[in-house]
């Protein structure tokens, strides 16, 4: 049986976590980890990044980022420091580990793109970036309407 577009995404995305957790492991870092350091670290000077911001670039729930962030800081990657303007918000601020982490997270998240997209051409790659940006799209769509699976076909 031929795999749809959505079990091609799974399994790329299964594949890519378990490579970058393999490579990170001696960084006593996850994948997903890795990805909210170079998010953090590449936007932090410019504002504040809080914790909906990581729910929301990242499509997590409020209670999987609490996880990943809690542990982050357990590990001395980031702090949480108050924010003047409202106390009870709390801006995620990289530890001197994550700066240090930084050129390694580059490095690994580089390797594996360019294994990634290894033998496919410049334009080959804008064009699946295009295209899953657009399924992105139509799962936020889906999502914003109440519209639920159709009934299964039994008229075989």
């Amino acid at each position: 049986m031929e795999k749809d577009c959505g079990a091609w995404i799974n399994l790329l995305s299964h594949k890519v976590k378990k490579r970058l957790n393999a490579t990170l492991w001696d960084l006593d870092i996850t994948a997903v980890q890795s990805r909210v350091i170079y998010y953090i670290l590449a936007h932090y000077q410019e504002t504040p990044v809080f914790q909906r911001d990581v729910e929301r670039v990242f499509s997590l729930s409020r209670s999987t980022a609490t996880g990943i962030l809690q542990l982050m800081e357990k590990k001395g990657i980031i702090r949480r420091e108050s924010v003047a303007s409202d106390a009870r918000l709390k801006s995620l601020v990289p530890t001197e580990r994550a700066a240090e982490l930084d050129a390694q997270v580059r490095a690994c998240l580089r390797e594996t793109e360019r294994m990634l997209t290894r033998g496919l051409s410049d334009g080959q790659v804008q064009l699946f970036k295009e295209m899953a940006a657009q399924m992105s799209r139509n799962l936020d769509n889906w999502e914003n309407q109440t519209v639920s699976c159709p009934p299964a076909d039994t008229t075989h």
